[in-house]
């Protein structure tokens, strides 16, 4: 078993890679939901084109540590039909939480396909989960996978947990797309009077000051 609920901590390897995703969302399941870059444009960049890729966002966000991803990413160019078929499911799962989260966020009726769709996910998860002892309590634990290709989807269930948790909790409202319209990364506002307007100020926040900035040169 490996305690999935929250990002692993990473013990040293050895090597440090540098993150691949930027994860500004502040929540797990909308950090993978923006792994679709440049939705509004038409023309979206997808940054999940290969199983490799999704586990290197596990790695990313501490889902998974360094050897697990080399392990799976092992696992998965050796059955690269079955990990074709985890991928394809992963894009399933995004893009109906995308559906679900833009919906409450324009306050649009959630699409029932959506919705069923994320549910079929949290019944799979629920397989995968048990109630275990810890400090105090009690934590949700989800299986680890074996030593074969059996347990590819495993950086799933901690990102469907996630977003249930996150659907059923009090944070739903704070939950915003960035104001750039050539973004609209979605993101967990946590800032003091929930008036974060981007996903980022070191990216679209910036590119945003930088052309009011021109802007008012050219009216002076």
């Amino acid at each position: 078993m490996s305690t999935l609920t929250k990002p692993a901590q990473h013990k040293s390897d050895g090597r440090r890679r540098p993150p691949r995703f930027e994860l500004t969302a502040g929540n797990l399941c909308l950090d993978f939901v923006n792994t679709l870059d440049d939705r509004p444009s038409g023309q979206p960049k997808e940054l999940l084109g290969k199983y490799d890729d999704l586990v290197r966002f596990a790695e990313d966000t501490r889902i998974l540590t360094h050897l697990q991803a080399d392990r799976l990413s092992a696992y998965g160019q050796a059955t690269p039909d079955e990990a074709g078929r985890i991928l394809r499911d992963a894009i399933e799962l995004r893009e109906a939480m995308y559906a679900i989260f833009s919906a409450v966020i324009t306050r649009h009726a959630v699409p029932a396909s959506a919705l069923a769709t994320l549910n079929g996910y949290v019944q799979r998860a629920a397989q995968h989960a048990s109630l275990v002892p810890a400090d105090e309590g009690f934590v949700w634990k989800f299986d680890s996978y074996g030593n074969s290709s059996e347990g590819l989807d495993v950086m799933l269930w901690p990102i469907v947990r996630s977003a249930t948790d996150l659907l059923a909790s009090d944070d739903l409202p704070f939950v915003h797309a960035c104001s750039s319209p050539t973004c609209q990364w979605l993101f967990l506002d946590t800032s003091k009077n929930h008036r974060r307007r981007w996903c980022s100020m070191k990216l679209c926040g910036n590119r945003a000051k930088v052309r009011t900035f021109y802007a008012r040169k050219r009216q002076v």
